[in-house]
């Protein structure tokens, strides 16, 4: 009986664990393995000390990232237009705490990354050490 139980626990305890990640299924964007690390004592970071601020960072993900502070954080995102396939147009550019897409003008939000379309922003995982902002997928 305790054997049963004690499996019955360790079981339990398995399903219930999580990578603490975030769902990234999207169809239109794909998944590419990086790691950034973004210091804020650097003049071009450093507008991500203060809350509500956000940057465009080049040459990761699909098509750039968007690392936002949020005042409690900092959320960080793929500049893919999430609701369109990859072309001239699908790159986001930020408008104060919204991101926007160029190609049918819809807005994000980058407290949350969503919209009112089908696909939230692709968001990628942030870890901060000291000044610097490190993300990865």
């Amino acid at each position: 009986m305790i054997k049963k139980l004690l499996f019955l626990f360790a079981i339990l305890i398995i399903t219930s664990c999580s990578d603490n990640g975030v769902a990234n299924k999207n169809p239109y964007i794909p998944n590419y393995s990086f790691t950034v690390d973004i210091n804020t004592s650097l003049p071009a970071y450093s507008n991500l000390k203060f809350a509500s601020n956000a940057i465009f960072y080049a040459g990761a993900g699909a098509r750039g990232l968007i690392v936002f502070n949020t005042g409690s954080g900092y959320n960080a995102f793929d500049a893919a237009c999430p609701n369109q396939a990859l072309s001239n147009c699908s790159t986001l550019t930020i408008k104060g705490i919204n991101a926007i897409c160029p190609c049918d003008s819809k807005e994000y939000s980058l407290f949350t990354g969503l919209s009112d379309l089908q696909y939230p922003l692709k968001q990628y995982r942030v870890e901060v050490i000291g000044t610097v902002i490190r993300v990865y997928n």
